[in-house]
């Protein structure tokens, strides 16, 4: 790894021990982001999350893991299988010296193994739990099982997502609802730290991925509340009476929304005034009257004759031109960023927020996107790279723990490390 610069975070006191599978290990990083010690504890061979793809160089590897790589980064790593006795001596051993537990086995999974909250209360009476489960510790779905997918159908964000004529689909190859699931812990662990240092007491947090994913559904309430607009899966097609959102340019897309009502007159004509400088207008653009300009009531014919060149004038223009001059004009029209842009962006390389780091077993170096906040005081920072299958059993287990290498090696043949 190389020489580490030593930097106080926010978290810097505390320390994590993150049990997790891919549904908490947003949450570990997180909370290793603002500085904590988080040490990831995966069970002898390794943590399933490692055989999830993609690869480095496509090489299917426990090793090469790219997502265990971006999920992973400022954290320590060791191997225990708390299945069993003396493993379970040893996790309560490092719950001693432990801020955090970050777990995400079936409800009751823990309490079976006598390392639920109260039996790890008695240890550390000021110990922070925070379980992150499909559908939450208690209710009638609390024993079921659920994935990703399963998860955003439920939570109910999928159903306005995909195209209007098609069934709903998940965002994303990767995990979006466990994402969600991990961010909300880890603001719940803080919740848990605030209050511990008011009371003294520690806490157990409780996070439903289902209901994590629930509460994006808040974006969709206001339309009907204010709107009194139905949010449809996808881009409408005219007969709903409203234009489309994504138009194709000439190296991408943008997007851009023909207003209605009393926001029409405000950002309408500006768009309208830009085509007619470039002659692509035309006479039945401009003579809209976009006071009285309505979509609810506006027929599937007129709205294809404002679609038409509008969507002549994007394929003559790049992102970059339409964005230069929605800015100068004040429209709201927003390039759609492709990798490559956002890998490009001025604005984020100007903020320093890609990190590079180290892989000296790859022989080389990987750009990972930087720490989520800025701060003036312990900044958060992505300083250590995803660790090894138990790369830090020695420095944790000896030299912390003060176990000899003799004990080690007899807990490696046991299968307990």
């Amino acid at each position: 790894m190389g020489a580490e610069q030593k930097v106080e975070g926010m978290l810097s006191p505390y320390r994590a021990l993150d049990l997790t599978d891919e549904k908490g290990l947003l949450c570990g990083k997180l909370l290793g982001d603002l500085g904590a010690d988080v040490i990831k504890i995966e069970r002898p061979g390794g943590d399933p999350a490692r055989s999830i793809g993609p690869f480095y160089h496509d090489d299917t590897h426990p090793e090469k893991s790219l997502f265990w790589f971006a999920f992973n980064t400022n954290k320590r790593g060791i191997t225990l299988n708390i299945e069993t006795s003396d493993g379970r001596d040893i996790f309560k051993k490092l719950v001693k010296s432990a801020d955090f537990v970050i777990e995400s086995f079936p409800p009751g999974h823990m309490e079976k193994l006598r390392l639920g909250y109260a039996d790890l209360e008695e240890v550390n009476p000021g110990i922070i739990m925070i379980s992150i489960t499909p559908f939450g510790q208690t209710g009638p779905y609390k024993d079921y099982a659920a994935s990703d997918i399963v998860a955003w159908a439920m939570g109910g964000y999928m159903y306005p997502t995909g195209d209007s004529d098609r069934p709903p689909v998940r965002i994303s190859h990767h995990s979006q609802a466990y994402l969600h699931a991990g961010a909300e812990a880890a603001v719940g662990a803080m919740m848990a730290l605030y209050y511990r240092q008011i009371t003294g007491e520690g806490e157990h947090v409780d996070v439903s991925v289902h209901a994590s994913v629930a509460n994006l559904l808040q974006q969709i309430s206001p339309d009907w509340d204010i709107l009194k607009v139905v949010t449809l899966r996808g881009e409408p097609s005219a007969g709903d009476g409203r234009t489309r959102r994504m138009w194709p340019c000439q190296d991408g897309h943008v997007m851009w929304l023909y207003w209605s009502g009393a926001l029409a007159k405000r950002f309408n004509p500006g768009l309208i005034e830009w085509m007619d400088n470039e002659g692509m207008a035309g006479d039945f653009l401009r003579q809209i009257d976009w006071d009285t300009f309505d979509l609810r009531t506006t027929t599937p014919e007129v709205l294809d004759r404002i679609s038409e060149p509008t969507a002549r004038f994007f394929l003559s223009h790049t992102k970059a031109e339409l964005l230069e001059g929605a800015v100068k004009r004040s429209l709201m029209l927003y390039p759609v960023a492709s990798t490559d842009d956002i890998l490009g962006s001025a604005q984020l390389a100007a903020r320093e927020f890609w990190t590079n780091l180290e892989y000296p077993e790859l022989g080389t170096t990987i750009t990972h996107p930087g720490a989520f906040a800025k701060s003036s005081a312990a900044p958060p920072r992505v300083a250590r790279r995803a660790p090894l299958i138990g790369e830090h059993n020695e420095e944790i287990y000896e030299k912390e723990l003060g176990l000899s290498r003799e004990q080690l090696l007899t807990l490696k043949q046991a299968g307990v490390i």
